[in-house]
């Protein structure tokens, strides 16, 4: 049972908080900033007004989870903190002497208040209402990008997982007391992911004798969160990976099993909008999706700012008749064939013709292939073969003895070509330097709060890790900016 509203405690020592909670403190900022009433109106309707106990404040608990991504500790841990840190108890709306919630209680919220919930996009819409409400947000284009996420479960076992979390947890310990290398468990070397559990928990257990150590908050931080992967890895390790999970590629040699989150961005750096999807998830598709929930959120978006694989042509025909243009380069096995950048010639949109890099433009052209195929239309350029004769530049590039010689594009359509065309403006030239930005936010996610590896298995726990972390972000800019 909820209460109809939320209830005001009052204590004698309350005077404290101003006393030692200074006013740029994070924590006091965010809670001056924010009204989070908006959590108790969603969240309400999930509770029963009438029946059973008294229930645990919801916005505290959302809090709590806040706390928790803003810190990247563990459930635990973050229980523990509020315990004695003052900034937490201050944030958390608690009296001094109020006690604290057992940590179990988060996971009944994540799993019985929050999964069904549009907490993503609730959380986004909240931030970018702020940023526009403050001033901040004063640009008309976005950048987009995809950031990738490691599932808590490897493709074919938890060892890497396991590994994974100890390394980090020896890791301090080392910075701490080097010499306690020699009196750690061996490590397991083999495949086994019973052996690895079982390393894992004689690794705690020898760190529990030594109460000087593991007491220290770094440390007993890091041993929170490899005990919370060994209860994990308990509960799924009879599934082979986590059933919502893909693989996808991060290169052409690397591959990794999880999740995507497709990312769209301001120039001020404020997440105006985020789908996550499975790894093995294409960019370009999620654009108009981007683009929509950004303008529903309150943005004016004019330019959007992204990589070749946003520059497909249904993504360029939905910009063009939405008078949104594009800023990203056209696939070059669209453009300019597989070829060798040297082998490359220029478009000038001006003439309509390719200009070899020698300076001389085409003279002609012909397009090759029917429209409504399955194969795209080849365009072919004619340059005027006399001066190949006689160019410096032939070698390579001039077969002697050739009557003719012609430049050839792939295009799926004109669509292609005049984006081709915009590439060679200044505008375009100049809108691009904006797109490391999101690169740059990428990593704070993966870095700072933990996005690198999910929190718990399944789509839906990936979209809420994903809601919780973007919020975080966006309050620390717009607190940075104010």
């Amino acid at each position: 049972m909820v209460g109809h509203q939320e209830t005001i405690s009052f204590s004698k020592y309350s005077e404290l908080y101003d006393m030692l909670v200074p006013k740029n403190n994070t924590l006091r900022k965010i809670n001056e900033l924010v009204d989070f009433s908006f959590i108790y109106e969603e969240l309400s309707s999930k509770y029963s007004s009438t029946n059973g106990r008294m229930a645990y404040s919801p916005i505290r608990l959302f809090k709590y989870l806040l706390l928790k991504t803003i810190f990247d500790i563990s459930d635990v841990d973050v229980v523990e903190r509020s315990r004695y840190d003052l900034s937490f108890k201050y944030f958390l709306d608690m009296t001094i002497e109020e006690p604290v919630i057992d940590p179990s209680t988060l996971t009944k919220f994540r799993k019985l208040r929050l999964e069904d919930t549009a907490l993503l996009e609730l959380l986004i819409s909240k931030s970018v209402a702020l940023a526009v409400a403050k001033g901040i947000i004063k640009s008309d284009s976005i950048i987009v990008d995809a950031t990738h996420t490691q599932s808590r479960s490897n493709s074919t076992s938890a060892i890497e997982f396991l590994r994974y979390r100890s390394k980090n947890l020896r890791k301090v310990i080392y910075e701490t007391d080097a010499n306690l290398k020699d009196q750690l468990p061996a490590k397991n070397t083999d495949d086994s992911v019973e052996n690895e559990m079982t390393y894992c928990k004689e690794l705690l257990d020898c760190l529990e004798e030594r109460q000087t150590i593991s007491s220290l908050p770094k440390v007993s931080e890091k041993i929170n969160v490899l005990k919370e992967a060994l209860e994990d890895v308990q509960e799924q390790r009879d599934l082979s990976k986590d059933q919502d999970a893909r693989i996808g590629y991060k290169s052409k040699e690397e591959s990794f099993l999880g999740y995507k989150t497709h990312i769209a961005m301001s120039k001020e750096r404020i997440i105006t909008a985020a789908v996550v999807t499975s790894g093995e998830k294409g960019d370009g598709p999620v654009l108009p999706t981007l683009i929509e929930e950004s303008i529903k959120n309150g943005m004016t978006v004019k330019s959007v700012i992204g990589d070749r694989a946003y520059s497909g042509k249904d993504n360029l025909v939905y910009a063009k008749e939405n008078k949104i243009k594009v800023i990203s380069k056209v696939n070059p096995v669209i453009s300019q064939g597989a070829r060798k950048k040297e082998d490359q010639f220029d478009f000038n949109k001006d003439a309509d013709m390719f200009v070899c890099p020698a300076g001389h433009l085409a003279v002609r052209k012909a397009t090759q292939g029917k429209k409504g195929d399955n194969v795209n239309q080849v365009k072919t350029y004619y340059f005027d073969v006399e001066k190949c004769k006689q160019c410096p530049l032939r070698e390579g590039c001039y077969k002697p003895g050739a009557k003719t010689k012609s430049y050839s594009v792939s295009i799926s359509s004109q669509t292609h070509l005049d984006q081709i065309a915009f590439e060679q403006t200044q505008e375009f030239k100049e809108q691009s330097k904006h797109r490391y930005k999101i690169e740059a936010k990428n990593a704070e996610l993966k870095n700072v709060h933990g996005y690198d590896t999910a929190m718990s298995y399944g789509l839906t726990s990936m979209q809420m890790q994903g809601a919780l972390a973007i919020f975080t972000v966006n309050l620390k800019r717009i607190l940075k900016l104010l």
